[in-house]
């Protein structure tokens, strides 16, 4: 279904009209409104999904800043699609269908620095609109159907614009009349489909780069085109150009090169043709403006031939080669390579060009930097060649070298030698062979020549700057010691398993690279000599995070600048727990690495803890309670080995009290009472009870004792003035020390100093120095604890007949 604005408010009028009718009006109008809605938001999804735009108005505003919609299929471009990124200043719209460009669909992106609608199928631009893009920096308009290359004025008003990418069938002498105010730095010249080609026209354009992309079949129109190019920029890359036997529209091109042309850095790119008609447009060159000459990603065809030179009046200041496949199956007479070193430039470069050698100048050269990387040298190179007298930087990097002795005997005939690149060989140290090295040499790099400790031994010792970085070294031996010079020494990428100590390598070190070693734990001797060491690059180790690299992450911390890659290179790589954590990160406490601090807050605490124990002992009279259990459980220990059949049988008490009679009142009152129990389970033999009247008071003591189990001594001051307790205490020891010397119990009513016990009774002195007593407690507490002691101390089954028990006056 299809409608229109117009055929839609002309059904609302009808509505109206019908409103004033019926009341269907209004159902009839929600009806054709719903079907415009829907009919309008299909026609514009459709739309936006044919252009294939990635974001819809949802999303609005955007704070994107880049937006990519390379081959979308896009056809048509539109404000809406762009209004949501206001701060877009990167659109990229290459290889897509757009046939127009109106630049007011970008009115609300004022940030846009970069456009490339490139690869399109524009004809035509909407000049008026171009303020839109006043910001713009980067325009890359190449490859679309433009015809002719034209701009017009209001061009100009894009006075950032810097890189400019054009095509066109055709340019003529106003192409860029108009653009011509404009400052460009680099211009893009797609020209594969040029057809047509007015001279001069190239003058008005004002650029310090331009690339142009030959025609694929070169013609009289590329020759006009090449001509006026080396007269436009400074620096000029023609690339493309291709031929297979006569290449004159291209090599004539350079005749008319002079010293006068603008052009000074010349690019030849992307190019193939034979080998003698890329040579043609050398001698041109080599007396023109030129002064620097490029030839990259090129290949050489057919047959290539010497070509005798004059290099006197030169103006070639460099050379460089690289990429370079050589397609060529002979030579005649002397070797074109020969050329190469005839050339009077201070610069060469033969970068991945498939060199097998590399002649040496016939003649004293002026020749400063070599550089002839990723080609397939031998140890052959440069072998007594006399005429490098002027030659700083030689680079071999990447080719087929192998004997270190050999290379440095290269070395004796250059003598202002600085700068030596020998890595990603295979060299290796013959030790039957010594090294000798020109004393110029200040840079050496070995880097990637799988050497081992044994190279130290075949080393310039006047470096400034050595690298070994990727090589198979496990240590630095003392030979290193005699590099006083050395600056800078680079070793990641080895088999370390320490930070070198620089003691051994000089006073002169600024920067030392360990990175990606083997490297746990730095030395206390690195620590401590390595001080003037100015930058250290030690990331991406195995550290072992514990006490001993404390001092270390100290210095990272302190000075992060000296470590270089601080912290994010630096991690813990053992213990498990630490795995992966910055060493930034990493802290233990003194007291964990100190031994003798750990051992004094330990011993300390101990000591402190002791007093507090003791202390709380004594003030809750601990011991005294451990002295009562220890004897309640040596009683119970005693009692389970009593043999009941060991009992007399004449045993009528348990035990019997000696006391003086000063202290009556606690026995009575509190000894007896808390001894004898209703249940008749224990019986004490008391002396007002139990004596026989009218019998000896000596002849009851001595019956009460043999009659009782155990004697209970009350002692105190008191008794020790009672001369009957005295007689007590002899006939116990007497009568039971003989048969169970733990059947004499003892209690320490008041404390009994010893110079109170009479010479006499040095008996009782002995025992209370060697006997065990229980102590009578003052605090109340300890009482039920006292008592328990004492009934299990007492505490025996007897066999105590029934007529036994009856009082002993009665049985009188």
């Amino acid at each position: 279904m299809k409608t229109s604005k117009s055929s839609f408010w002309f059904q609302c009028e009808r509505f109206i009209t019908i409103t004033k009718v019926t009341a269907d009006g209004y159902l009839y109008f929600l009806f054709m409104l719903s079907i415009y809605i829907l009919v309008q938001s299909e026609s514009s999804k459709a739309s936006f999904i044919h252009r294939r735009l990635p974001r819809g108005l949802s999303n609005c505003p955007s704070a994107d800043t880049q937006l990519d919609l390379t081959k979308r299929n896009i056809t048509q471009l539109q404000t809406s699609d762009f209004s949501c990124f206001l701060d877009l200043k990167f659109l990229n719209l290459s290889y897509n269908s757009i046939e127009e460009l109106d630049c007011s669909v970008f009115q609300f992106n004022p940030s846009l620095e970069y456009l490339d609608i490139s690869n399109n199928r524009l004809h035509t631009i909407q000049c008026q609109s171009l303020q839109y893009i006043k910001n713009i920096k980067h325009l890359d308009l190449s490859y679309n159907n433009f015809k002719q290359m034209h701009f017009c004025k209001e061009f100009t008003a894009l006075s950032q614009l810097k890189h400019l990418g054009l095509s066109a069938e055709q340019i003529q002498t106003n192409s860029f009349l108009n653009i011509a105010p404009m400052q460009l730095e680099y211009v893009f010249l797609g020209m594969e489909d040029l057809t047509e080609y007015e001279n001069g026209s190239l003058q008005f354009l004002n650029t310090n780069k331009l690339l142009i992309n030959l025609p694929t079949n070169l013609n009289l129109a590329s020759s006009y085109l090449l001509s006026d190019a080396l007269n436009t920029s400074t620096t000029l890359e023609v690339s493309g150009a291709q031929c297979d036997v006569h290449c004159d529209y291209f090599t004539k091109s350079f005749s008319t090169i002079t010293k006068n042309s603008k052009v000074v850095n010349l690019i030849i790119s992307n190019g193939a043709m034979p080998g003698n008609e890329i040579f043609k447009i050398m001698p041109p060159i080599w007396d023109s403006s030129i002064e620097h000459l490029y030839i990259k990603i090129f290949r050489l065809q057919n047959e290539l031939k010497y070509v005798k030179m004059d290099f006197l009046h030169h103006s070639i200041k460099s050379l460089t080669v690289e990429d370079l496949t050589n397609e060529v199956v002979s030579f005649r007479d002397t070797h074109p390579l020969q050329m190469f070193a005839e050339m009077l430039v201070e610069n060469i470069t033969f970068s991945r060009a498939e060199l097998y050698f590399f002649f040496c100048p016939p003649a004293p050269s002026i020749f400063r930097v070599i550089n002839l990387p990723s080609n397939r040298l031998t140890d052959d190179i440069f072998q007594n060649c006399a005429n490098l007298k002027e030659l700083e930087l030689l680079n071999l990097q990447n080719n087929k070298l192998e004997q270190m002795s050999k290379i440095s005997s290269m070395t004796l005939t250059m003598p202002n030698l600085k700068h030596l690149d020998l890595s990603r060989n295979g060299l290796h140290i013959d030790n039957e062979k010594q090294c000798k090295w020109m004393d110029s040499l200040v840079f050496l790099n070995l880097s990637e020549s799988g050497l081992t400790n044994s190279v130290f031994g075949c080393l310039p010792i006047n470096l400034q700057i050595l690298d070994l970085s990727k090589n198979q070294i496990s240590s630095i031996p003392i030979e290193v010691k005699n590099f006083v010079s050395l600056k800078e020494l680079h070793l990641a990428s080895n088999r370390l398993t320490d930070i070198p100590d620089c003691h051994n390598i000089g006073n002169n070190l600024g920067v030392l690279k360990v990175d990606e070693n083997l490297i746990n734990l730095p030395s206390k001797e690195f620590l401590q000599n390595c001080e003037y060491v100015k930058y250290l690059s030690a990331g991406k180790n195995p550290f072992q995070c514990n006490c001993d690299l404390r001092e270390f992450v100290k210095m990272g911390v302190m000075f992060p600048k000296r470590l270089i890659g601080w912290p994010e290179s630096y991690k813990c790589a053992d213990p498990e727990n630490l795995r992966g954590i910055f060493l930034q990160d990493f802290y233990l406490p003194e007291i964990s690495c100190n031994i003798s601090m750990l051992l004094g807050v330990v011993l300390g605490t101990i000591f402190i803890l002791s007093i507090i124990v003791v202390s709380a002992c004594f003030y809750f009279d601990v011991p005294w309670y451990i002295r009562m259990l220890f004897r309640w459980f040596r009683t119970k220990h005693r009692l389970r080995n009593v043999n009941q059949q060991d009992i007399q049988n004449d045993k009528l008490f348990h035990a019997f009290i000696s006391y003086s009679q000063e202290d009556s009142d606690w026995v009575k009152n509190m000894l007896l009472p808390n001894l004898e129990r209703k249940d008749g389970s224990i019986k004490i033999c008391h002396h007002e009870r139990h004596f026989i009247p009218g019998k000896a008071i000596i002849e009851n003591i001595i019956d009460c004792i043999e009659k009782s189990f155990k004697s209970i001594f009350v002692l105190s001051p008191n008794f020790i003035q009672s001369d009957w307790c005295h007689y007590e205490l002899y006939f116990a020891q007497h009568t039971l020390f003989g048969k169970n010397s733990n059947n004499l119990i003892l209690i320490l009513l008041d404390p009994i100093p010893q110079y109170l016990i009479p010479n006499k009774y040095n008996k009782l002195r002995s025992i209370m120095k060697h006997r065990t007593y229980l102590e009578w407690p003052k605090e109340k507490g300890k009482h039920a604890l006292f008592w328990a002691n004492l009934r299990e101390a007492i505490h025996v089954n007897l066999s105590i007949k029934e007529e036994d028990m009856a009082d002993p006056e009665v049985r009188t």
